[in-house]
Formats: C-alpha cells, sequence, structure tokens
C-alpha cells in the first residue's frame, strides 16, 4: 500500500536503507523480504524489522550476526536516530523525536485536511445501504447499515475516491400490494370491524400499519370502506410505501445519513428495464429455455446454480429488477459498486457477481458487504425483534435512548459482517467504560486546558518541538503520524472499524499523557510544545470522529 503518513515515510525509508545494507554486503534482490512495522512489546524502538531472520537462507549467516553488522554499520540520519540488533536477529530502529515531532507541523498546515489524501485516485464509487423495505418502520439492524454505509462513503471521500450514497427503494413488488392488504384489514378495524381473527398468515399484522390506515381514512373520509377490493390494494400500498419512505428520510437524517439519490423499483419497471436485461442477456447467448421457465446461465461465470429470471407462469422472478439495476448502476460510469446487506443474502452474492461478468464488467468491481446480526440487549435481557409479527425495535426509539453517537460508534466498532450484541446499558454510561463517551471525554478534557491557557494570557513563545521527549509524548506523536494511513487503510479495505480503534487508543495515549505530565506547568517553551501537541490531537480526534459522523463537543 502506498504511505500518506510520516509513520509511512519512516517505514519506506528504513526498508530502502535495509535494502542498500543488504546490497552492500552482496545480497541483491532481497527487497521482498523486508518488512518494517512497530512492534508488539514496548522497550524494542520505534519500528522493527526481522530482515534478518527471514534472509538467514540465502544469505547463510546467522540472523543475529547479520543483524548486528548491519546495526553497526547503520549511520544515523535526520529520520532514524538509533538501532539496535536484539533477541534471534531483530533490529529495533528508534527515531529522531524532531523528526517525529514535525508531523505536528503537518497538521497545523493541513488543517481539518489532515488525514485525507489521493489514495483513491478520483474512482468513483456507488455505495447503496439500508435499502429498507417501504412496508414499516425502520428497525435497529437497518441502523447498522445505515452506520457502516454513511462512514464508509466519508472514509473513501477522504481517501481521494468519490464515493456517492444511494438507497434502493423496493415499491415495485408484491410487498406493496400486501402492505395495501393489510391497510385495507386495518380501515375496516377503524370502522368496528373485526378483522384480526381472520387476518391472513402472509399479510403485515403490525400496529404500525393502524397510523397509515388512519392517515388515508383522514384524507378520503367519503370513501365506501366495503368497496375496497383487491383491485384498491396497489393504490393503498402505494399510500402506505410513500408513508413509510418520508419515514425512513426523517429517521435516517435524524442518524446523519444523508443519501444522494432514492432510486424507485417502481420507475425502473415502469420503464421496462427488467424486459430489457433479459433481451440483453439473450442476445449475449447466456438466457436458455427449460421447463417452460427461462434461465440466467450464471453457471458459466461460477455461480453454484443457474438462476431463474422467468418462471412457467411468465411473472419474473426477484432477481431480474436487481439485474437490471446493477446493469443501471455500471452504466451510470460507477467504477466500483458496493452493495451492503443482510446475512441472509449471502446466496445474492454469486449470482450478481455472474450478471457483472456476463455482462461484460470485471466482477471485483462490484463488492458486496454483509451486515452482521444486531441483538438488542438491556442488561441481561434480549429485546426481541421481529418486524413481520409486529415486535420490533424502531430505530427511532433506539436513538432517542441510546443516542446518535453511540450508536453510531457501537454500529461501527466492529468489522461489517460480525454479528453484535448492542448494550444499551453501556451505550447510556456517561463515564469511560462507555467507549464513544472515553474518546469524546479527551476532546472536552483538551478544550479545557485551552480554555485555561487562554484565560492566562500567556504570550506565545517561539515553537520548539524539540523539547517533546518523554514516553508519553512521543507515544502520541507516533499515533498522530499515523492516522493518514489508518484512513487509507479503512478505504481500500472496506473496514469502517479501523478508525474507531485508532480513536481509542489516541485518546487512551492522551489521557495517560494529562495523568502523568502537568501541561501548563514548566517552562514556557515545554509548554507551547505540549499545547501544540494537543491541539493536534484535538484536530486529528474531531477529523477521525466525523469519518463516524460522530459528534465531538467542547465541554462534557
Amino acid at each position: 500500500m502506498v504511505s500518506y503518513s510520516r509513520f509511512g515515510e519512516a517505514q519506506a525509508h528504513i526498508v530502502r536503507s535495509l535494502d542498500r545494507a543488504l546490497r552492500d554486503r552482496g545480497f541483491d534482490g532481497l527487497e521482498s523480504y523486508i518488512e518494517v512495522d512497530r512492534p508488539t512489546e514496548e522497550g524494542h524502538g520505534d519500528l522493527v524489522s526481522n530482515v534478518a531472520l527471514k534472509v538467514a537462507r540465502v544469505t547463510k549467516m546467522p540472523p543475529l550476526a547479520l543483524a548486528s553488522t548491519i546495526a553497526a554499520e547503520w549511520q544515523s540520519d535526520e529520520v532514524v536516530a538509533h538501532v539496535a540488533a536484539a533477541g534471534p536477529g531483530f533490529l529495533n530502529f528508534t527515531l529522531h523525536t524532531r523528526w517525529m515531532a514535525d508531523v505536528i507541523r503537518q497538521i497545523q498546515v493541513a488543517g481539518s485536511g489532515y488525514g485525507t489524501s489521493s489514495a483513491g485516485n478520483g474512482a468513483r464509487v456507488l455505495i447503496e445501504f439500508v435499502s429498507a423495505n417501504p412496508v414499516g418502520p425502520m428497525v435497529v439492524v437497518n441502523g447498522r447499515a445505515a452506520a457502516i454505509g454513511d462512514s464508509l462513503a466519508r472514509i473513501l471521500n477522504a481517501a481521494g475516491f468519490v464515493a456517492h450514497r444511494e438507497f434502493y427503494v423496493n415499491d415495485g413488488g408484491n410487498q406493496v400490494l400486501t402492505l395495501g392488504h393489510a391497510i385495507s384489514l386495518r380501515l375496516r378495524e377503524l370502522q368496528g370491524q373485526e378483522v384480526m381473527s381472520t387476518w391472513p398468515d402472509d399479510v403485515y399484522p403490525g400496529d404500525y400499519v393502524i397510523a397509515v390506515a388512519r392517515e388515508w381514512r383522514n384524507l378520503h373520509p367519503d370513501v365506501v370502506i366495503e368497496d375496497l377490493d383487491e383491485s384498491s390494494y396497489a393504490m393503498l400500498g402505494d399510500f402506505g410505501a410513500a408513508r413509510f419512505q418520508a419515514q425512513h428520510e426523517s429517521v435516517l437524517r435524524g442518524f446523519g445519513v444523508e443519501f444522494e439519490r432514492w432510486y424507485h423499483e417502481k420507475d425502473l419497471r415502469e420503464a421496462k428495464a427488467p424486459e430489457a436485461i433479459i433481451e440483453r442477456l439473450d442476445q449475449l447467448g447466456f438466457m436458455e429455455a427449460k421447463d417452460g421457465a427461462r434461465w440466467f446461465l450464471s453457471e458459466k461465470f461460477g455461480d453454484d446454480k443457474n438462476r431463474v429470471m422467468v418462471k412457467s407462469d411468465g411473472t419474473m422472478t426477484y432477481f431480474v429488477p436487481d439485474a437490471a439495476y446493477h446493469a443501471d448502476k455500471f452504466a451510470r460510469g460507477y467504477d466500483y459498486v458496493i452493495d451492503l446487506l443482510g446475512p441472509d443474502h449471502h446466496g445474492y452474492v454469486g449470482r450478481m457477481r455472474a450478471l457483472v461478468e456476463a455482462l461484460g464488467y470485471p466482477p471485483d468491481r462490484l463488492e458486496i458487504l454483509i451486515v452482521g446480526l444486531v441483538r438488542l440487549m438491556r442488561g441481561e435481557e434480549l429485546v426481541r425483534m421481529s418486524k413481520r409479527k409486529g415486535s420490533y425495535v424502531p430505530l427511532e426509539d433506539l436513538i432517542a435512548e441510546a443516542g446518535v453517537d453511540p450508536a453510531r460508534y457501537f454500529f461501527l466498532e466492529r468489522s461489517p459482517e460480525t454479528p453484535m450484541d448492542f448494550d444499551l446499558d453501556l451505550a447510556k454510561l456517561r463515564d469511560s467504560k462507555n467507549p464513544v463517551y472515553y474518546i469524546q471525554y479527551a476532546g472536552a478534557r483538551i478544550h479545557g486546558i485551552l480554555r485555561q491557557w487562554r484565560e492566562q494570557g500567556e504570550s506565545d513563545v517561539d515553537l520548539n518541538l524539540a523539547h517533546l521527549q518523554s514516553p508519553h509524548e512521543r507515544q502520541l506523536l507516533w499515533l498522530l503520524a499515523r492516522y493518514p494511513d489508518v484512513v487509507v487503510r479503512a478505504a481500500v479495505e472496506r473496514a469502517p472499524q479501523h478508525v474507531p480503534k485508532y480513536l481509542t487508543e489516541l485518546a487512551s495515549a492522551f489521557h495517560g499523557f494529562y495523568r502523568e505530565e502537568r501541561i501548563l506547568e514548566g517552562a514556557s517553551g515545554i509548554r507551547q510544545a505540549r499545547l501544540a501537541l494537543i491541539e493536534s490531537v484535538l484536530m486529528v480526534l474531531a477529523s477521525g470522529l466525523d469519518l463516524l459522523g460522530i459528534s465531538l463537543p467542547e465541554r462534557m
């Protein structure tokens, strides 16, 4: 991976120097063996390499002897202050504090732009996420997909990609007719009829339908409810779907999520795009008639079986509009298409990648992230969630109880595919046990120190970063230097969880520094250097939390 941080600069510098050291001893072409990373234990320098161990078979030298020779011949430069051989053949590198501290000047110059890069080279990315059917309220698991998709878009944009967010509204299938059926039954119930004893098994029984039925009744007081037969289901379903979409937009906006586009399946169907994709695949030679149905020959492209697109009764399967939608995504010129799907969609991956390849696009340009299940816990009690049975936890209720910031953080701190327990009690705590509070409190502490310093009215002195020598200061400098590479890694790996992990580490290092050092005491030059250091920490905390869609309060 190309490095965009001072941390990466040091790694690259040492790799080049080690390659020269090996070549000087007659060992050419060993650069691929050279790795430089952070030590796993304290006291082993700032960076470590095991290259002497890895090339022992080639050099025919004992690893410790080779490492000792390299360390003894190493010439100190502006980056590396000291090199020591250790253990069975490791090389430990200690960097110049002055060189490390220059990251503060980088942050001061870049401001809020520190951490951004051109890693993505402007590649256009479409992220489709949430895409909840508009037949009921937004629920907790939708919130996890919303947090992941929105944060991933923010991270990609910071890393030099051009990412757009899209919500696919499934308003063209049978679920809308089913919603219309449910609304018609609730309308009868509102005028006194008993309907629950004969409620069909496949019709949504949730109480949330009552409010939609009441709203429709208020808008159409003159309609005779008994006249609403099956031919009315589409009209009622469209009315309900529009209401639920408006709710979805409002709840997601309150959760800090905005979409560039809400793409409607109904529009896709009205444009005859499903029929067009079948015809296109047929012309390409990838359709087959069998048993009265029409099949997409997806096995040709690695799928585990061929897929029915038109059933024997002439109706299209759900795969067809999805196929048409993805053809449209690529036709719009996106370099990468990312779908966030629920854990029940694993079987969707093979067929959709087969479709993309059949249409002539590189299949690896379609990336599908599976979002793991969420269990909502209240203490030791599991809060049951089932939208179809009418027992569910709306996302807006979770936000109201836990807050936007804890909810987003908890959804983002694990890899997307990992199932998670959402601890409501922990989310509401306002102490260091709550990880998002712990990070935000670091920022509030820094704001407090800076306010205190400004109130003292002390005049500025020339900034001399060489004063930053303590282990706590060096740890903070090193973490600040790593931040741009953390953002790039999160973007390239499509793994937003790297950012909260980094922020927790940075906050922990600051809290340790705060406990051990008297920031506003001592000589004015030391105070000035430490103030510049914590201002840089504050800027990176704010930047990282913004990538997660989380606020950084000045007071807590």
